[in-house]
């Protein structure tokens, strides 16, 4: 997994996809991962506000931002490129690059 960081007000923070992300995205919307919507704003920043949540908590960084706080510091497009930078690491994704790749190949 590539190591992503999200810079809220001038301060780098660990972001990753864990179960505990996961957790907390149901927990905060009473839905899984898996039923988020590509384009559903609201819910790419709740997972992206988990994520950030989540990797701090395991990397011991402090972060004291509500979901609110968090999602007043953020603009879209940077909601936007981690979605794709997360897109691009998930397994169907990869599968996809390697099926590409060997099509370029042949």
């Amino acid at each position: 997994m590539a190591k992503i960081e999200i810079i809220i007000n001038g301060k780098h923070y660990p972001c990753r996809q864990t179960m505990g992300a996961m957790l907390r995205f149901k927990q905060e919307t009473g839905r899984e991962i898996t039923e988020i919507e590509q384009g559903n704003f609201s819910d790419i920043c709740t997972f992206l506000w988990c994520c950030v949540v989540s990797a701090c908590k395991h990397d011991g960084v402090e972060f004291g931002l509500s979901l609110m706080d968090f999602a007043d510091s953020i603009d879209p497009d940077t909601m936007t490129a981690w979605n794709e930078a997360i897109q691009g690491e998930s397994p169907a994704a990869e599968a996809d690059a390697d099926g590409a790749d060997a099509e370029k190949k042949s």
